[in-house]
């Protein structure tokens, strides 16, 4: 990631990282302290506090609005980037696996994975959104999946995670919208970050190409790659981890 601190105005500003328990969040946010553009890391995670080099821990609870709202306004101002990198495909213990055919659909899995892969996100954006800077680069960033695309959607199946995804994504194109009108250099941005080696993955990767099966260090390098190079003419847009846009 190239590192532009004072040139960009970043030197001074805060990036928080809404999920850095997970793989690529964790990456993510490690990457960010190691560089030390930013004059403050927080890494965020949503039980027990995970440590992360370089960075300053808090404590939220995806469930929980008012834990998002507390966590939010205790992040140090100004603001310059926000990575939401919270997600769930599937869970053994609930029973939560992506379905095959609309007979496997179940109302518990749909709520649950809209709550988390949707709500959550969007809850996060209500309380961090509007302490933004008014004035200058900002960027907010949601770790969706391409799955989450309509127009690139050919394959089918796993309803309620393509579903939870693509609702995301409309979220951020509304968020991209709204802010043109008070935040006129914010930038709000979805992101896909391929097929990565995590728990989210795990029972997925058969028949993955070794190429295109990433590292989470990898993911994370060039996300934040893609990142440092969105302008404002992209916010709104679903983002892979090579910077090419994808159909909505």
């Amino acid at each position: 990631m190239e590192d532009r601190a004072g040139g960009d105005g970043t030197g001074n500003m805060t990036a928080a990282v809404f999920g850095s328990s997970g793989a690529i969040g964790g990456s993510m946010a490690a990457s960010l302290a190691k560089n030390g553009r930013f004059s403050a890391v927080m890494a965020g995670s949503r039980a027990v506090i995970l440590p992360v080099a370089g960075c300053r821990p808090f404590r939220f609870d995806l469930d929980d609005e008012a834990s998002i709202a507390e966590a939010a306004a205790a992040l140090p101002q100004p603001i310059g980037l926000v990575l939401v990198c919270t997600g769930l495909l599937h869970d053994q213990a609930s029973n939560i696996v992506p379905e095959k055919t609309l007979r496997a659909l179940d109302g518990a899995t749909l709520a649950r994975l809209y709550a988390v892969n949707a709500i959550g996100p969007a809850l996060i954006a209500k309380h961090v959104m509007p302490r933004l800077p008014r004035q200058g680069r900002c960027v907010f960033a949601v770790l969706s999946a391409k799955v989450g695309s309509i127009g690139d959607n050919r394959l089918g199946g796993w309803h309620a995670y393509r579903a939870s995804k693509a609702a995301l994504n409309m979220m951020i194109r509304n968020f991209a919208i709204e802010m043109r009108r008070t935040h006129p250099q914010a930038i709000v941005a979805a992101l896909h970050p391929g097929t990565v080696e995590s728990n989210l993955s795990a029972p997925f990767r058969r028949g993955v190409p070794s190429d295109k099966l990433f590292t989470p260090d990898y993911a994370a390098e060039k996300l934040l790659g893609v990142v440092d190079r969105l302008t404002h003419a992209d916010s709104g847009g679903l983002f892979a981890w090579d910077g090419m846009r994808l159909p909505d």
